[in-house]
């Protein structure tokens, strides 16, 4: 039975969750999909969904689903995980969802907290953060599914909910958990459905988490649950497990990369890879079918297959994702690029791969699909947010990074070089 029970909005953030609770000391599986059977064993469940740039019906309907598995399962708390950058449009999808979370569980109320200090995202004064510069000037205004023009954080939510969105701000939680509950009670009490929580140190997230120790939900990225591990454990309900909890098979077979992110942060990875191992940069504009493309790189990558990782990616720069955009439209550029990285990585895969590393939101859940993977169970970190799993029944270790995640060298490093 589930102590916690987790609805991810895309894959990546689904693993990164996870990766915090295991690194509480909790086990942790992350399930691809709504399930349709039982559960697998584990003291927290992931349930990771396409959602962040659904059609928002679409979105509320399978993260209800999602609830009413774990429910049935026994969870004893809900946890709505999505991005550290809030990404989402003015139209949704974190508020609806999170609308007919609170209604379903009929808890009236919910904290909404995205900040993930380690990797440089804090909230002050109910503003979003990306290191010192303000969530619209991080380079997530560019993005191209979901740009963020709006740091601060209370208006956003306010414009996606039929409730009202209130703040705990720094000073408060300054004073930690009890000031915290306090402060979000007199919310609730006053008709408040949200409560934007600051946070720029990791200690305000531990007391943000023991605050919320008896939530029926909890919203927000996966800093927040830093302190859910120690809420069960001080309830005698969570043994000590240590390193255990993230204990995987031994890895095997060729490494590679598989990259469709166009953040900063990946672009970055990227031009550090071309210096330090086989780097192949596939250019979509000239090429723009999916086909073509994947045949392309597994045809360069059939000779340099081994221990050092391969690096196929299909990042490019603003201007270049706005004009491939432009010639085809947003959602069509969009699943070409899925298309064409999901068949790189289960050619790949074929191919002898049994270590691959695919970075970005949306490829990672192209790439999932497309090798029929049902569940991953969490393992050791690489970088923070960003753990290496083992994919059931696939048979192989995968590690799916978010976009903005990780070191320059993350490519290398996730694979010992």
């Amino acid at each position: 039975m589930p102590l916690l029970g987790c609805i991810a909005d895309d894959f990546t953030g689904a693993t990164d969750l996870a990766n915090t609770l295991v690194k509480g000391g909790m086990t942790a599986v992350q399930v691809i999909g709504v399930p349709t059977g039982p559960l697998p064993e584990a003291d927290a469940i992931i349930i990771a969904l396409k959602s962040r740039t659904a059609p928002v019906k679409e979105a509320v309907a399978e993260s209800l689903a999602a609830c009413e598995a774990l429910l049935a399962a026994g969870a004893k708390q809900i946890f709505f995980k999505y991005c550290s950058t809030f990404d989402s449009t003015d139209e949704g999808n974190i508020g609806p969802v999170a609308d007919a979370l609170v209604r379903r569980l009929d808890c009236g109320f919910a904290l909404a907290n995205p900040a993930f200090p380690t990797n440089g995202r804090t909230v002050f004064q109910g503003h979003l953060f990306v290191g010192s510069t303000l969530l619209s000037e991080s380079g997530m205004e560019n993005h191209p599914l979901t740009p963020m023009r709006d740091p601060n954080l209370v208006r956003v939510l306010g414009r996606q909910t039929d409730g009202t969105v209130g703040l705990v701000p720094f000073a408060v939680v300054e004073q930690g958990a009890a000031a915290i509950r306090k402060a979000m009670t007199g919310l609730k009490e006053s008709g408040r459905r949200y409560a934007i929580v600051d946070a720029v140190t990791d200690a305000h997230l531990l007391a943000i988490g023991e605050a919320a120790a008896d939530h029926a939900l909890i919203t927000g990225g996966s800093g927040v649950a830093m302190g859910l591990p120690a809420n069960f454990r001080s309830k005698g309900l969570l043994p000590e497990r240590g390193e255990a909890a993230a204990a995987l098979p031994p890895m095997r077979g060729h490494a590679a990369v598989v990259a469709g992110s166009c953040s900063r942060a990946t672009l970055g990875q990227i031009g550090y890879a071309r210096d330090h191992a086989h780097t192949l940069e596939l250019d979509v504009l000239a090429t723009p079918d999916a086909a073509a493309l994947a045949a392309q790189a597994l045809d360069w990558a059939q000779d340099k297959l081994g221990d050092h990782p391969v690096v196929i990616a299909a990042s490019a720069p603003p201007e270049k994702v706005a004009a491939l955009q432009a010639r085809l439209g947003r959602e069509a550029a969009g699943a070409l690029v899925e298309q064409a990285l999901s068949t790189v990585a289960h050619g790949l895969v074929a191919r002898g791969v049994k270590r691959l590393v695919v970075a970005g939101g949306e490829t990672s859940g192209a790439v999932v699909s497309r090798l029929g993977v049902s569940s991953l169970r969490i393992g050791p970190e690489i970088d923070p947010g960003v753990p290496w799993t083992y994919a059931e029944p696939a048979g192989l270790h995968l590690a799916l990074k978010s976009g903005n995640f990780g070191a320059r060298d993350f490519f290398l490093k996730a694979f010992g070089v």
